[in-house]
């Protein structure tokens, strides 16, 4: 494929990963932009896809959130790095995120992990090295493990990728992983029930004429975090549930700020992000 002119051929859940790409690009070039991302906007622009024809320019707010949401990421594997300078980034389902292009510290290892076509997408701009490698294989494929130090802390990022799993697959790689690891976090975002349902519905969630929402089988609403995972770890230190930084803008400044403040409506209405920590007895 040349670089200058990829054709997409991903379909469905592979497919999100233009989309937050797109979130992340469109905000950077934002005068007021909240991110700073030449390397995604670099992509967007050498990629042939019709991005707004997909995604639309009605849900632009939905887009503002992925970019908001990879601060967050951002921010939180920074912390880690900061106390573990050698320690171990795994980054499932990571399709064109471009985190260590964002984050300055030339620290630890890094490990993508996603499935063949997506991986093959993402070495056409982001070749692996010797701290950054590429793992072709899904994330419930137990194979990565065996790519990450056990005798370092790690922190393993699953952004925009449970909501698409069922129940027990999730429940299956959340506990496999907590129960591997000697030392580490978890992170990931969750969508509440409502979204899950209108993703499952018979009409399923079109956003254009040209784009469908890939189905979302998992959902979980913000006051159910704490007792879930409680009952599916025996060894959690911590669970965090970090949620979503106010929209920087608009009407949905306004409106995100109503949800975000109003713990009811934030349990129900809003999706929002966990960070979980974990330790097992050596």
């Amino acid at each position: 494929m040349a670089l200058s002119q990829i054709k997409s051929m991903l379909t469905g859940v592979p497919e999100t990963m233009l989309a937050t790409l797109y979130g992340r690009a469109v905000e950077a070039m934002r005068e007021d932009a909240i991110i700073k991302d030449e390397k995604a906007i670099e992509i967007y622009n050498s990629i042939d896809y019709d991005y707004e024809a997909s995604f639309g320019t009605l849900w632009r707010a939905m887009y503002t959130g992925f970019a908001i949401r990879s601060i967050i990421f951002d921010r939180e594997i920074n912390k880690f790095l900061s106390t573990y300078p050698d320690g171990t980034i795994v980054n499932l389902g990571e399709g064109l995120e471009t985190h260590r292009f964002r984050i300055a510290k030339e620290q630890g290892l890094w490990l993508t992990v996603d499935v063949p076509e997506a991986i093959k997408i993402r070495e056409q701009f982001i070749k692996p090295d010797q701290r950054h490698l590429h793992i072709s294989m899904s994330a419930l494929d137990s194979g990565w493990f065996d790519y990450v130090p056990l005798d370092k802390p790690v922190f393993i990022t699953a952004q925009g990728l449970f909501m698409y799993l069922p129940l027990e697959e999730v429940k299956l790689i959340i506990q496999d992983i907590a129960n591997t690891f000697n030392q580490g976090y978890l992170m990931f975002d969750i969508v509440p029930h409502w979204v899950s349902r209108k993703t499952m519905s018979t009409q399923g969630w079109k956003l254009t004429k040209n784009y469908t929402v890939p189905q979302m089988p998992w959902g979980l609403n913000g006051n159910e975090v704490q007792s879930t995972l409680n009952s599916w770890l025996t060894n959690i230190e911590e669970i965090v549930d970090i949620g979503y930084d106010n929209y920087p803008r608009g009407v949905m400044k306004w409106l995100s700020l109503l949800i975000l403040s109003f713990t009811p409506l934030k349990n129900i209405l809003a999706s929002s992000i966990v960070k979980l920590s974990f330790r097992n007895q050596n």
